[in-house]
């Protein structure tokens, strides 16, 4: 009878993968919903019975019962290199030049190319080809290598996926072990999460799997899957994600597996890890073997033989990707050979043999049908332009920052101008210019009011500033801003506080400062509309809660113009109390180390203003740490590791947060600044770095990932 059942089971799982596969992979469901529906039910019903035959392969095992508590680093089993850029086909010939001077010399027969296996372009139908071949000519052409225009070299252009990389390990065929990107040295084990993409097979479909496969790949959510996600987002109050991308990110490490699986990932796999030996011999065939061991791999991919065909590629694309159903910023450009691209190995930073080749930023015109003024927490007055909506990389764009005064005046923006507007950085719209030859009659200029719109009292614009400020403390405006900006993550942190129950709290005058929110009972919150007890009490505990945070975040969340969570650190390390901080001069100040006197001039002033000073008093009455644990603290002392060691932190690291990283640092002695110089001993690097990264390899200064810091910290 156990022979039947299990037998019985194993039937039901490769009915289920072959349903899965055909619905998530190739878009060509054989069986209607109801029917896998009920081959799901009895396989749940037999596991149920029978728990001892359940296996981590079997469909059942997508969404874990019980949220994680968190996530751990892991190191990569081969490390998963970012691509470096190019934003031209002058750059990207440059990066050609630059392999092709250190790659050893071809012998014949060495490239191994192999002619498309299926029509290299979409174009969003089935039998699209590419421009200028027919079908059959797709399939059959094959350029010699010697007349190729690459030196016998081919190249398979993909296109680059807008989502979250992920790092796959297979065992004997079986899904054992998925991680995030990270700084690519170490990342996020996310197993559980990965498991809830449909499109990623639990089992690899081969009969005799190899013992270890690698395989990489970009997690994304389709368009229509994102915009249904915001919809849902808005209608609860909760903040949008600005784009599909984010949310792929964001989503991965969620905790809960059923948060994951709801939000309904994909996968697009594009790199496949073998032993030496037995690997596939060129970048095509090793797309083709992972499509049979059941990826998801991207139809539109091409292999090139000169530069022509890899310009006619990205200039395709450049405008077919607007019909693609997800985001792609760019082409992926790999050298076919394996055997070359083993050879040419990596930067410190990229592989050699492979380049991103981006599109530059889409811009759109459109109306300006209006222009709004909001008022920051710290005052300042930002101009938005209200546009007649328009599709913009993939989403509706309806507003647009214009900034300042300067900006306005750059830009010499009429109410009915029509304008140029792109996402600055694929994300935040930006307006680019105004067309002044489409400007209708009698249009009027903006210009910054003069009176704050929020309390109607007179703003003012400091000499050298290009911002207008409202200096009114008292303004709605400014005390929203300074409230949310206190309870937020990297302040005191106060969960369950946001924007909209914050407006709440002010609009119905139930605080007035920071201070009032310790001052709050279950009962006074539960006057608020949609506040019932239990919510209530749980707010009145993180409140109460957050009076452990350190003096140095309980600084950061006073607001002061100017001081970051890197500045509120170096000042609390001087100054042991608030009392010191309050008393010391401008020049005492900038006296720390990393402090200039923008920063020092504000501070000082900000403790001159009585209305700060009885805030001080009241959240010191309240019993919010104002001071520090250990008074003038040794930094410098000779039994920590870092001991006169300066660090700078630059990307996001794959499992700590940037001020968690930042206090394991300071415990050990060191100090983190953020700026890179010459002065700097480490820059430690996660995903995405920027300039402080150029900057340090400029410099020679030695670099860290979170793995090779956690190590030296090991150390004794």
């Amino acid at each position: 009878m156990a022979a039947e059942i299990q037998q019985q089971i194993q039937q039901l799982r490769q009915q289920l993968q072959q349903a899965s596969y055909a619905y998530y992979v190739l878009d060509a469901p054989i069986m209607p919903d109801e029917v896998y529906d009920r081959l799901y039910r009895q396989l749940q019903d037999l596991e149920s019975d029978y728990p001892e035959l359940i296996t981590a392969e079997s469909p059942t095992q997508r969404v874990g019962e019980q949220p994680a508590t968190q996530f751990f680093s892991v190191k990569h089993n081969i490390p998963l290199y970012s691509l470096e850029n190019a934003f031209n086909f002058e750059e990207f010939a440059k990066w050609q030049e630059r392999w092709q001077k250190v790659a050893p010399p071809l012998t014949p027969g060495q490239e191994g190319n192999a002619p498309p296996l299926t029509p290299p372009y979409q174009g969003g139908r089935v039998d699209g080809n590419a421009p200028g071949l027919s079908n059959k000519e797709n399939r059959e052409i094959t350029p010699p290598l010697s007349k190729g225009g690459l030196g016998g070299v081919s190249y398979v252009c993909e296109l680059k996926i807008d989502g979250s990389a992920l790092a796959l390990t297979y065992e004997n065929g079986v899904l054992v072990r998925g991680a995030t990107r990270g700084d690519g040295i170490a990342g996020e084990e996310i197993t559980q999460n990965v498991k809830t993409i449909r499109s990623i097979p639990l089992k690899l479909n081969l009969d005799n799997p190899p013992p270890v496969v690698e395989v990489r790949g970009e997690a994304f959510l389709s368009l229509a899957v994102f915009e249904e996600i915001n919809r849902e987002r808005e209608k609860a109050g909760e903040q949008l994600f600005a784009n599909p991308r984010n949310a792929a990110a964001g989503t991965l490490r969620q905790l809960d597996s059923k948060i994951v699986d709801k939000r309904r990932l994909d996968f697009f796999a594009y790199t496949l890890h073998l032993d030496e030996g037995n690997e596939e011999k060129t970048q095509w065939e090793s797309l083709e073997l992972l499509r049979r061991m059941g990826f998801k791999v991207n139809p539109n991919r091409k292999i090139c033989y000169s530069l022509d065909e890899v310009r006619e590629y990205y200039e395709y694309w450049d405008t077919e990707r607007r019909n693609l159903p997800y985001m792609t910023d760019g082409v992926v450009v790999k050298i076919n050979s394996v055997l070359l691209q083993r050879q040419l190995g990596f930067t410190q930073r990229f592989p050699r043999w492979a380049i991103a080749l981006k599109y530059p930023a889409a811009e759109v015109p459109t109306i300006v049908e209006a222009v709004t003024v909001q008022v920051g927490r710290t005052g300042a007055l930002t101009p938005v332009a209200e546009l007649k909506p328009v599709q913009l990389a993939g989403t509706t764009v309806s507003r647009a920052s214009l900034h300042n005064s300067d900006r306005l005046s750059d830009l010499n923006l009429h109410i009915g101008d029509t304008v140029i507007v792109r996402k600055a950085g694929e994300i935040i719209p930006e307006v680019v210019r105004v067309l002044p030859e489409l400007r209708p009659p009698n249009a009027q200029l903006f210009q910054i009011p003069s009176c704050c719109p929020e309390c109607e009292q007179p703003v003012v614009r400091e000499k050298g500033e290009a911002v207008t400020r409202c200096i009114n403390t008292s303004c709605p405006a400014i005390l929203r801003g300074s409230l949310i900006h206190f309870c937020s993550r990297d302040a005191l942190d106060i969960n369950g506080i946001g924007e909209k129950l914050v407006q709440q709290m002010v609009d119905s005058n139930l605080v007035n400062s920071a201070a009032d929110l310790y001052d709050l009972t279950a009962e006074r919150l539960m006057s608020l509309e949609r506040m019932g007890k239990k919510l209530a009490e749980k707010l009145v505990n993180a409140i109460a809660q957050s009076k452990n945070q350190p003096w140095s975040r309980v600084l950061y969340g006073l607001g002061i113009r100017h001081v970051g969570t890197v500045n509120a650190q170096l000042l609390t390390e001087r100054f042991a109390n608030v009392e010191e901080l309050a008393a010391v001069s401008a020049a005492s100040i900038e006296g720390v180390y990393g402090i200039g006197s923008e920063i020092a001039q504000a501070v000082y002033q900000w403790f001159r203003v009585p209305a700060n000073q009885s805030l001080i008093a009241r959240l010191k009455t309240a019993g919010l740490q104002l001071q520090s644990e250990v008074k003038n603290s040794n930094l410098a002392s000779t039994n920590l590791q870092f001991a006169g060691k300066t660090f700078v932190l630059t990307g996001t690291l794959p499992t700590l947060k940037r001020d968690e990283a930042k206090d394991l640092i300071q415990k050990a002695g060191g100090k983190v600044t953020s700026s890179v110089s010459a002065k700097t001993d480490y820059v430690v690097v996660g995903e995405d770095a920027g300039s402080k990264l150029e900057k340090a390899q400029s410099l020679g200064i030695e670099l860290l990932s979170e793995a090779e810091l956690l190590e030296l910290l090991s150390k004794p």
